[in-house]
């Protein structure tokens, strides 16, 4: 139980990486907030599976692109505990489109999720982490091996990245570790029909051990940076790819 007594907000939870994590997190003796936006009802039923399985969670929703929400969330946190020992930064979306087809619309979206969400969560996060926190930003091997048509989510990973090593540089004084996680070509909802036909059978054969990943196989590593046994571990974006290089195909 490397994490008992912990208190951990993952966003995003309801689903994919994100329900994973909190059931891993869980599983390690951690209380975790299972964040969403509009999933309720898959939000409590990952509230439920950790119950079954002896653990501790609550849901708490919040739309992590907007300011008040995620002050919303955490002073719930606050209030609820009285601290914060672990931040998971999830929550996240993808529109793939051919630069002819961009939209601000779909630019600000993601930008507004994938990137300030994630500002907005630590610097309410800070406020709750006493003395030390691990927070674990869920990047993306598309931050440095773009997908067709993935231009915008592929830079708003790249900004994660960059503001990973920029808040562990700033945090590191308070005690605070920032990692990230890069996950490779993963069976999610987010992704749900993205790697079928032959585009999916390129990606396999370009990926060393062959086949995609799973949310259990990124959970490891984020328990793994959540705990004391990483803690000389900062400013780092962790590849969990199955040996990709390069976009795999």
């Amino acid at each position: 139980m490397k994490l008992e007594g912990k208190i951990a907000v993952v966003t995003g939870a309801s689903k994919g990486i994100g329900a994973g994590i909190a059931k891993a997190l869980a599983a390690q003796g951690a209380t975790v907030v299972i964040n969403y936006a509009s999933s309720k009802q898959e939000a409590d039923a990952v509230v439920g599976y950790i119950q079954e399985h002896g653990g501790t969670a609550v849901a708490v929703q919040a739309d992590m692109s907007k300011s008040a929400d995620v002050t919303r969330l955490f002073k719930t946190v606050g209030g609820e505990f009285g601290t914060l020992d672990i931040l998971v930064n999830n929550a996240g979306v993808a529109v793939f489109q051919m630069i002819e087809d961009l939209t601000e619309e779909a630019f600000h979206h993601q930008f507004n999720v994938n990137v300030l969400g994630y500002l907005l969560a630590v610097r309410e996060a800070v406020k709750l982490f006493d003395g030390k926190g691990s927070v674990i930003n869920i990047s993306s091997i598309l931050s440095t091996d773009p997908y067709l048509a993935s231009s915008v989510y592929s830079a708003t990973k790249g900004a994660v990245d960059t503001l990973t090593f920029a808040l562990a540089r700033e945090l590191g004084g308070k005690g605070i570790r920032v990692n990230s996680i890069l996950p490779g070509h993963t069976n999610t909802p987010l992704t749900k029909g993205n790697f079928d036909g032959e585009f999916g059978e390129k990606l396999i054969a370009g990926t060393p051990l062959g086949r995609f990943g799973e949310p259990e196989d990124i959970a490891p590593l984020a328990v793994f940076l959540a705990s004391e046994d990483s803690h000389w571990v900062t400013g780092e974006s962790i590849r969990a790819s199955g040996g990709v290089r390069g976009v795999g195909y």
